[in-house]
Order: structure tokens, then C-alpha cells, then sequence
């Protein structure tokens, strides 16, 4: 079978204060997801739980990130999270505070 890329959507999320690279990965992926809307799946009436959804979201930080709070933020499919380097840190050094700015990637494919 051939895995077919069906969409692929671009997010970008943020915590302003506080430093949390979860809650910025979940608003690209949330960014990302409200810019989408497949209806086709349900015209074409195609299985939703055959879905492969791989997102992979940038953070400066990747390792703090728990994918697994971000792939529940996903509806359908059978979904993957893999978080890289990426996105940006925006200090405020006068209050010792970190802005952080992600990036999510979400692609959704089909097998033939």
C-alpha cells in the first residue's frame, strides 16, 4: 500500500509568560487544526480512523514538550507527535521571564 499525503497545514502557538513549551506546542497544533477543514472526509465517506495524522512541532525546548497532551488535542485518526528543535525563546531578563513561540507542522495521509 502507498501512504498518500492527502494535507498538510502549518500552525504557530505561544506562551507568553511562563515558559511552557506544552501549552505553545498545543496552540500551533490548535492554530494549525482551525485552519482546516476536511470536509471531504465525510462527502467521499471516509473512514476517519484510517487517518494517519504525523505532527511534528518546533519548540527551543523539545524535551519539555509532552506530546502525548498534544496528540489528545487531535479528534481522529491514528496520530504521531515528535517534537524538534525549532521555534524561538523570547527573553525579558528585567522580570526573568520567557516568551515561547512554536511551530507545528500537521500532515494527514491516506493508504491506497
Amino acid at each position: 500500500m502507498t501512504k498518500r499525503r492527502i494535507i498538510v497545514e502549518m500552525g504557530a502557538g505561544n506562551d507568553l509568560h511562563g515558559g511552557d513549551y506544552t501549552k505553545a506546542a498545543v496552540r500551533a497544533c490548535d492554530d494549525a487544526l482551525h485552519h482546516s477543514s476536511m470536509s471531504f472526509i465525510r462527502a467521499l465517506n471516509i473512514d476517519k480512523s484510517k487517518l494517519i495524522v504525523e505532527v511534528t512541532v518546533g519548540v527551543q525546548k523539545p524535551e519539555e514538550v509532552d506530546t502525548e497532551a498534544v496528540r489528545a488535542r487531535f479528534p481522529v485518526g491514528e496520530v504521531t507527535v515528535v517534537a524538534e528543535k525549532g521555534g524561538l525563546d523570547v527573553y525579558d531578563d528585567s522580570v526573568g521571564d520567557v516568551a515561547v513561540i512554536a511551530s507545528a507542522a500537521v500532515i494527514v495521509s491516506l493508504e491506497d
